[in-house]
């Protein structure tokens, strides 16, 4: 049997049945099918919702998906959005709505996700080594000619590897030295002349092309501005390197790459800067936080708070829980923990709380910790807080966040829930 289209695929995907494996969901509305659940435009306080249940903002999503493609536009950047935070096939379709380039991976499951929903253009930020991974990824480029791949390479063992696994292969699978961020980084190659000597590998076997060189910059030791500038341009000074020796001879296009979400404006600023190459370069960002953003890490991090004059992201998650217990005037307990919320980075920000309809700051609330199902709040004399009132979190880390929820209701501002987003970890 052929394998369904993207198109078929993501149709599919409201066609699912609501029932036990999806969490905070109207108990009612088990059997319906997602699109069903959908036409229904319940209300997340009104319509049966159960807590806990994470809810993802409609129009914050939609404010960052257009900030960010046209940040992108405004730098002559091409964005290919990291997949991992989300693993959500919608969203990898609403930012290629979005003018993304494809999406970017991790790891071989994610690369089969991202296929069966349709992505044709996949970079991959790792050294992939796996054979049976490898010979997956070389079917796919012979059924596909349309399919475009690029992934890591960082050692010379690693492109031996490589190349074993790919023997016989119909088209060879193009990569991208990584430069590591510096000594005790995370993975990459640590010297411009180890980089030599991979792309040298590269060059020697058939089954692999070499189109560019990547990074991250979010590794760089003791990040700033400084030093992640300088990592920078110490990987586009690599690049011109490789066309001046010629190790790009005949390729298309030449493929520079770096970008999480804590520095994109510095990636923007120093790639304006690579000089013109021998083929047209395909100035690559990844960042994929920003599609939810959060209420933590990254709205610290976020470049936008220094260029604010380019904008600013929303954080689009509000996790809702029900007060459970008040043993005591300075204390609650809200049932939603770490199994349901990120904590890798911060722990949850209590921000708004909900009884009879009517919503207020959250103001004397604060989550000292988690359980597995609950969260331990303490409570000034300032707090109204009693048994049964929702409670509205921020979360910190999107890439935590995303993970624990299978199904995820996309509310509008007034709480109607217009959509569900399903997710594949």
């Amino acid at each position: 049997m052929p394998r369904a289209t993207g198109t078929e695929a993501l149709a599919r995907l409201a066609e699912e049945r609501v029932d036990h494996r999806f969490k905070g969901l109207p108990p009612d509305a088990e059997g319906l099918t997602v699109a069903e659940l959908a036409a229904q435009r319940r209300n997340l306080f009104t319509g049966g919702f159960t807590t806990p249940v994470l809810a993802l903002s409609a129009e914050r999503l939609e404010h960052n998906l257009a900030l960010m493609e046209t940040y992108a536009e405004r730098h002559g950047l091409a964005f290919a959005p990291h997949g991992k935070t989300s693993m959500a096939p919608r969203l990898f379709q609403r930012q290629i709505e979005h003018g993304a380039w494809g999406i970017t991976l991790a790891v071989p499951h994610q690369v089969w996700v991202a296929r069966a929903f349709g992505v044709e253009r996949i970079f991959l930020a790792n050294e992939l080594v796996d054979p049976a991974a490898l010979r997956r990824v070389a079917d796919e480029l012979a059924a596909d000619p349309d399919f475009r791949f690029v992934c890591y390479v960082d050692s010379v063992r690693g492109v031996g590897l490589m190349d074993a696994a790919l023997r016989g292969a119909a088209r060879p699978v193009d990569v991208v030295v990584e430069l590591a961020a510096g000594e005790g980084a995370r993975t990459g190659v640590r010297t411009e002349a180890e980089c030599a000597a991979v792309a040298d590998a590269v060059a020697a076997v058939p089954t692999l092309r070499l189109v560019g060189v990547a990074g991250y910059e979010g590794e760089v030791p003791r990040a700033d501005t400084a030093r992640v500038t300088a990592y920078l341009r110490r990987l586009t000074a690599l690049a011109a390197d490789f066309d001046a020796s010629g190790r790009f001879a005949g390729v298309d296009e030449i493929v520079v790459s770096a970008g999480g979400s804590a520095w994109f404006d510095a990636v923007a600023d120093v790639f304006a800067g690579i000089p013109e190459l021998s083929a047209p370069v395909l100035k690559l960002l990844r960042s994929g936080a920003y599609v939810s953003h959060d209420d933590g890490h990254y709205r610290r991090l976020t470049p936008f708070a220094r260029v604010p004059q380019e904008g600013a992201l929303e954080p689009a998650f509000r996790l809702w829980a029900q007060v459970v217990s008040r043993p005591s005037p300075e204390q609650a307990f809200a049932n939603a923990g770490k199994r349901d919320a990120a904590h890798d980075l911060d722990l949850p920000e209590a921000q708004v709380v909900r009884r009879d309809g009517a919503e207020r700051p959250a103001d004397g609330v604060t989550v000292t910790g988690l359980s597995d199902q609950h969260a331990w709040l303490r409570t000034t004399g300032e707090a109204d807080l009693e048994v049964g009132d929702w409670v509205g979190f921020g979360l910190s880390h999107p890439c935590t966040s995303f993970d624990k929820w299978q199904l995820i209701p996309l509310a509008e501002a007034d709480g109607t829930v217009v959509d569900y987003i399903r997710t594949f970890f």
